[in-house]
């Protein structure tokens, strides 16, 4: 039974993830994205913020597996928006639906979720009550997953309207009340007799065979007709109702006691094993085709629950947000785009950009420091990841082109150990980069090689990023190489090239920081006496 809610028509892509996950998340502070999207808020009648849940581990380490596992098309990303789209609409469908693959999950690891074969040597009738249960389980769990989807009328999304049809189908009304009636039947071999005082019901197995009698009485042509579980009452040994039932019985002896032949008893107890397993065994090939349906369900929904979680922490931080849209590689434009791991860390408000690049496969961030720079930076990284999943971005609008492969190369601490400089560690790391990065790819730098002399850190920045720029990567950086970008601006402006776009860090005449990118030629300063001006006055 295929799920199918996280691509249309497979239950998961064999894609490759992105090159250095690890940096990903660290550099972009993902890890917060998947904090918050495993924490559930719990508001009161009046909409008042209560209480948020406990994290769950789960929940946030799904996020990540799907975010770090890019989708390749426009269409892919669409199926994914209209999910969440009827996720957010059926809260309490998306959530019931994690939970009961979460409970039988967890309930039939208890159980001991491993192969049959595993059973063979230990005790045959142990494995029978095992099987029996999970069935149960199976059965129980399917039948809430049914009414769920049933009760939801009027679901919209593709991947949720096919998994309620191709799963009713599977699951029918017949399917599953012959499952039922089997399990009830058999249900004698996994009643025990409940321990408390008072009238209880006990569950008799009813057995009815058809056979022949060859010479010597042998039994030949033995036909199964019925095997049903009656229930009665159970009355305490020595009571008036006790003793009456023992005079009744005595007058309607069986012609075979197993209670009082040994012999009897053992015959009846392998023959209840033997046809009790008969009739489970004709249930294993449906359990066989729900095998995997509730891990699958489990993990496509927990990715789900996250993004509604996600989008309720955007909305208690007051941050716009929305579904982007796919433009072409070399196109991005955003309004009121906002770094969404600050906006939900930090209680001021945050400022948003807004800008349009067309045709640009470069853009270079200079300005003052501490102006937002790298912030800006991380917005567009997270935003480019997260439309990469088919999640929303923390924006009025964002529309981007698709990147399969994306690399950041972020300024890093000098090593704990001083096993290597700063330089040599970044330089080490680029290396990397440039042995797995090739045309269409996306590459986020952050001050890199800022961490020797301008002069030198200037032509390393200048070669690496001039190379890569001409092999078909699209570079969005962030420097305080100052000689680097005005070599690259008069380059281009002597070359009328159009294909590069230069931005700076707003700086108002008395110092003061907007925090908003701007387009503006690179200076020959970052202003670092402002800081110095502000801490040492």
């Amino acid at each position: 039974m295929r799920v199918c809610l996280l691509y249309e028509d497979i239950e998961r892509n064999n894609r490759e993830k992105y090159y250095d996950t690890a940096s990903i998340v660290k550099d972009l502070g993902l890890k917060s994205v998947f904090g918050a999207a495993s924490k559930r808020l719990i508001y009161d009648r009046n909409g008042e913020l209560q209480k948020s849940d406990d994290p769950d581990q789960y929940l946030s380490e799904t996020l990540k597996a799907v975010m770090m596992t890019p989708l390749y098309t426009k269409e892919e990303i669409a199926f994914r928006q209209e999910m969440i789209q009827d996720c957010l609409a059926h809260e309490e469908l998306t959530r019931s639906l994690y939970e009961v693959s979460k409970s039988m999950l967890r309930r039939w690891s208890e159980l001991g979720r491993v192969p049959a074969e595993t059973f063979q040597q230990g005790n045959p009738q142990a494995k029978l009550l095992n099987d029996i249960i999970v069935l149960e389980l199976f059965m129980n769990s399917l039948s809430k997953v049914k009414e769920l989807l049933e009760s939801a009328d009027d679901l919209t999304a593709k991947g949720f309207v096919t998994l309620k049809k191709e799963f009713l189908e599977s699951y029918s009304e017949e399917r599953e009340q012959y499952v039922k009636t089997v399990l009830e039947d058999i249900s004698f071999y996994t009643d025990g007799v409940s321990s408390e005082e008072g009238p209880r019901k006990v569950t008799k197995p009813r057995i009815v065979l058809e056979c022949g009698l060859e010479d010597g009485l042998k039994f030949s042509s033995m036909k199964l007709e019925e095997v049903s579980s009656a229930k009665s009452k159970y009355y305490k040994p020595g009571s008036t109702m006790a003793m009456f039932k023992d005079i009744v019985d005595s007058r309607t002896p069986d012609s075979f006691s197993a209670v009082n032949d040994i012999r009897v008893g053992e015959q009846t107890k392998l023959l209840e094993y033997t046809i009790v397993t008969y009739l489970a065994d004709e249930l294993k090939g449906f359990m066989e085709e729900f095998n995997t349906f509730f891990d699958r369900l489990k993990y496509q929904m927990a990715f789900y629950l996250a993004a509604v979680q996600l989008i309720h922490q955007f909305e208690r931080f007051k941050l716009d947000w929305c579904f982007p849209a796919v433009c072409e590689r070399d196109d991005l434009s955003f309004e009121e785009l906002k770094e969404c791991v600050m906006g939900m860390g930090i209680q001021t408000k945050v400022i948003g950009n807004t800008c349009t690049f067309t045709k640009k496969d470069l853009l270079i961030v200079t300005g003052a420091n501490q102006g937002g720079k790298s912030t800006f930076l991380r917005s567009i990284g997270i935003a480019q990841v997260m439309m990469q999943c088919g999640l929303p971005v923390c924006a009025k609008s964002f529309s981007s082109g698709l990147f399969p492969r994306i690399f950041v190369h972020f300024t890093r601490r000098e090593d704990s150990e001083m096993n290597s400089g700063r330089l040599d560690e970044e330089l080490g790391r680029m290396s990397k980069i440039v042995d797995e990065i090739g045309e269409g790819s996306l590459l986020l730098l952050n001050e890199s090689f800022a961490t020797t002399t301008e002069k030198e850190g200037s032509v390393i920045a200048y070669d690496i990023i001039k190379a890569l720029s001409e092999a078909g990567v699209r570079i969005l950086t962030v420097t305080h190489l100052l000689s680097f970008a005005r070599r690259i601006y008069e380059e281009s402006k002597a070359e009328a090239g159009e294909k590069i776009e230069f931005l700076s860090a707003e700086r108002l005449e008395d110092g003061t920081r907007t925090f908003r990118m701007i387009r503006h030629e690179p200076e020959l300063t970052s202003f670092g006496l402002d800081l110095y001006d502000e801490i040492v006055g």
